[in-house]
């Protein structure tokens, strides 16, 4: 008889032991849960943060040993964990490219710039002023320089001073020294010198 009512007791109470501890598990799964979901926000936090971050940057760049740019930056942010990976000038840029002789071909100004690494890409936003060696200052306010394929860019509203008319328009291309472009919805044609340009000579000189 008193086997029995030890047996007993025994059973009540690791019964009661194991419905507890369920209990306590139940309890703590979602504080767990909490705690892994918290973790992966943290990692994804972390690859939104620059590699590198420079102010005050003034910077040549060269391509096959030979120097072919300058970069002027208040701040020069590196984002290699981003994707598309990139650096950012988000407080301007300027830019000049050089020739294989290190004359000047083509400077650039633009309020925030994006540079594409992988892609050799650079995006252009905002008070983009470009100038070339023949004198031509180009305006507009998004532009796309492809330097794998030599390229500029763009499908905003552009406006082309050259030294005797002023050109604006929609969609433009052109060579990356700004010399050979093409304007593909033209707005209009506003002469310095009326007397000596005549208006279908235009079209012929931006081809």
């Amino acid at each position: 008889m008193s086997d029995r009512l030890n047996s007993s007791i025994t059973t009540k109470h690791v019964s009661i032991t194991i419905v507890f501890a369920t209990i306590v598990m139940l309890m703590l799964f979602p504080s767990c849960g909490g705690g892994k979901k918290q973790l992966g926000e943290a990692i994804v936090e972390r690859d939104s943060l620059p590699a590198m971050e420079t102010l005050d940057v003034e910077t040549f760049i060269s391509d096959s040993g030979v120097i072919r740019y300058r970069i002027v930056a208040d701040e020069w942010l590196v984002f290699d964990r981003k994707r598309p990976s990139h650096w950012a000038f988000e407080k301007g840029v300027y830019l000049e490219q050089f020739d294989s002789i290190h004359q000047v071909e083509a400077s650039i100004k633009a309020d925030t710039a994006y540079f594409f690494d992988r892609q050799k890409l650079w995006k252009l936003i905002g008070n983009v002023d470009i100038q070339n060696r023949k004198g031509e200052r180009f305006n507009t306010e998004l532009l796309y320089w492809n330097q794998a394929t030599e390229k500029v860019y763009s499908d905003k509203y552009i406006r082309i001073e050259q030294p005797d008319r002023v050109i604006t328009g929609y969609g433009f291309d052109s060579n990356q020294q700004m010399t050979i472009y093409q304007i593909h919805n033209m707005e209009g044609v506003f002469y310095v010198d009326e007397d000596e340009t005549k208006p279908s000579e235009v079209a012929d000189s931006i081809k």
